[in-house]
């Protein structure tokens, strides 16, 4: 079977990539196991159906992106400078996939609400439990902005929400034209969309 303190990570990574590549529903077992470089018994070792591999990496996905977005959004610095930083870390990462593999890979979670949403409700509530941490995220330090009398909301709620699925509506873009430059119009349209009441300088000015 291979060790098993490395054959269930290799399992993971092999199953990332190729998601990130090729989406889930093309992809079998075998596929995977071959990617990863062990035998097929290891797969069933620690995984019952591709669908609960599809949740371990979803979770692995997110544990690393919470810790990026709390380390952004519970700084020091102003609140939408923070949402800011977010913004462009989020943009650099999507250059940085084009320049490796030559396509924009986008969302993990975006493309698999799309691919998988109607298919299983495992991975469609899990998603949906991300994409609301995600707004809940946004929402603290929108009502800090608002607080600051930075930032002009009737409801940071829905204000969040809004943001999220603007950077997630242009990730979708920059991954459909292949283009990741698209991203640079979310932070003026969120500081419309929040009424900022005067224009931020960029983050580190």
């Amino acid at each position: 079977m291979g060790r098993t303190s490395d054959a269930r990570e290799k399992i993971l990574s092999a199953a990332r990539s190729l998601i990130e590549l090729r989406g889930y529903s093309a992809l079998g077992v075998a596929e995977i196991c071959k990617t990863a470089g062990v035998p097929k018994g290891s797969f069933y070792y620690f995984f019952e159906s591709k669908e609960a591999l599809a949740l371990a990496v979803i979770d692995e996905h997110w544990t690393a992106q919470r810790h990026d977005w709390t380390r952004i959004l519970n700084s020091d610095a102003r609140p939408l400078r923070r949402l800011r930083r977010l913004f462009e870390e989020t943009e650099a990462a999507q250059h940085a996939g084009q320049r490796s593999c030559g396509t924009v890979s986008g969302c993990m979670f975006g493309n698999l609400t799309l691919e998988m949403s109607n298919q299983t409700e495992a991975v469609r509530k899990r998603l949906q439990e991300i994409f609301e941490t995600q707004v809940e995220m946004v929402d603290s330090v929108i009502a800090d902005a608002v607080e600051r009398d930075e930032a002009t909301v009737a409801d940071t709620r829905e204000a969040a929400r809004s943001v999220v699925a603007q950077l997630e509506g242009q990730v979708l873009f920059a991954k459909l034209y292949n283009d990741a430059s698209r991203l640079s119009a979310v932070w003026p349209n969120c500081l419309a969309l929040l009424g900022a009441r005067t224009p931020q300088a960029p983050v580190g000015a």
